[in-house]
């Protein structure tokens, strides 16, 4: 018996939670097929638009690894593309416990992680930045490939009269951008622009080859719509909301905030 209990004492600290642990995790829904446009968080158990969640999968060596363009093999596990509910946990319930175990949030949401894939996982503890920084990755690139494309442009001048064709209707504004010359650009145009600042100048001058660029137009497509997409579940995981992305009146100098870095020189 002093054996057993010493055997039992000695419980390994890690990310990977036991099977006791696991099947301490309340029932969940059968394993949903990844059809249609809807998906299921593991954690709110709401269902939501995919554009509005990140997909992960469940690595060779039981990591939990991002999947942000949705390919990968597997069986998907969704997450809401929201800073609050990598932040929380989601379970408000487990608190109390949470805090006597002094295991912080992360590990709830090692649990829900768990509970999911049916079995121990990885999760890296910056997983929030991790996947900004990704995010902020797939913006520049994609931002490149329409560059490349011919389907944006950038300046002042150049892309006001983009805007004026009436062809390209989403704009993309520097996060560190001037708020009275972001303003000035968007005057004169309706509402239904699609504003969006995932980047710093800096960033987006990169993608043209310049040391700074404030002002950029992009023509509709799959590029411009991937660039909302992105720039939406940035926005949700910087600002803690899931609700991100959507048309939004330019006459009222409103975008999808990404950045709260604002008001610098433009």
């Amino acid at each position: 018996m002093e054996r057993i209990s010493r055997k039992r004492s000695r419980r390994r600290i890690t990310t990977e939670p036991d099977p006791t642990f696991v099947a301490d995790l309340p029932d969940d829904d059968e394993a949903e097929p990844e059809t249609g446009p809807l998906r299921r968080c593991i954690i709110t158990r709401e269902r939501l638009p995919k554009e509005r969640m990140i997909r992960f999968v469940v690595g060779p060596d039981r990591q939990i690894v991002p999947d942000l363009a949705a390919r990968l093999p597997g069986r998907g596990i969704w997450l809401s593309a929201s800073g609050d509910v990598l932040e929380s946990g989601g379970a408000q319930e487990d608190r109390r416990q949470k805090d006597k175990q002094g295991d912080g949030t992360h590990r709830l949401l090692v649990r829900a992680f768990a509970r999911a894939a049916r079995g121990p996982v990885s999760v890296p503890s910056d997983l929030s930045v991790l996947l900004q920084a990704a995010l902020v990755r797939r913006i520049g690139e994609c931002l490149g490939l329409a560059r490349r494309a011919g389907q944006a442009v950038a300046g002042y001048e150049k892309a006001r009269e983009a805007l004026k064709t009436g062809r390209y209707r989403v704009v993309l504004q520097a996060s560190d951008g001037s708020e009275a010359e972001r303003a000035r650009f968007l005057s004169g145009f309706g509402p239904d622009l699609t504003i969006i600042d995932p980047l710093p100048g800096e960033a987006l001058g990169r993608v043209f080859g310049r040391d700074y660029v404030v002002h950029v137009a992009v023509a509709p497509g799959k590029l411009a719509e991937s660039l909302v997409v992105e720039a939406g579940r940035l926005a949700g995981l910087r600002n803690g909301s899931a609700r991100a992305m959507g048309s939004e009146r330019a006459t009222g100098r409103e975008t999808v905030s990404v950045n709260d870095v604002a008001g610098a020189n433009g």
